[in-house]
């Protein structure tokens, strides 16, 4: 389960940025899990649950904010979000498609008492 070291490197972020702005706690973790990402959100939660004792972030609520895949057309050129996992452009079925989102992993915020 990658999940685990996932979990280990964030709260190692969480660790440096809780003391590089002198907070005491950490109530709140908010991450970006894009639907190609390959992470679980369920087990990145449990093990969010299982590794924060003893952290600045024990007491804390992991929020986890899903993103859609996006794919951008070569073709018709729309942006578009999808949830289904393929390539295929949903306004022209075109195939001449880039990727233009949705595989990210992202800490996007931190919610600190100082």
């Amino acid at each position: 389960m990658h999940e685990f070291s996932i979990v280990q490197s964030l709260l190692m972020l969480v660790e440096e940025h809780a003391r590089a702005h002198g907070a005491k706690s950490v109530s709140k973790v908010v991450v970006v899990v894009g639907a190609l990402s390959g992470v679980e959100p369920h087990l990145l939660e449990t093990a969010f649950e299982t590794f924060k004792e003893g952290t600045v972030a024990q007491n804390a609520e992991l929020l986890i904010e899903h993103e859609k895949l996006k794919v951008r057309c070569n073709e018709c050129g729309k942006l578009s979000e999808k949830d289904e996992l393929n390539m295929l452009c949903p306004s022209c079925g075109s195939t001449n498609t880039e990727l233009a989102g949705g595989h990210e992993l992202l800490l996007k915020r931190i919610e600190m008492e100082v």
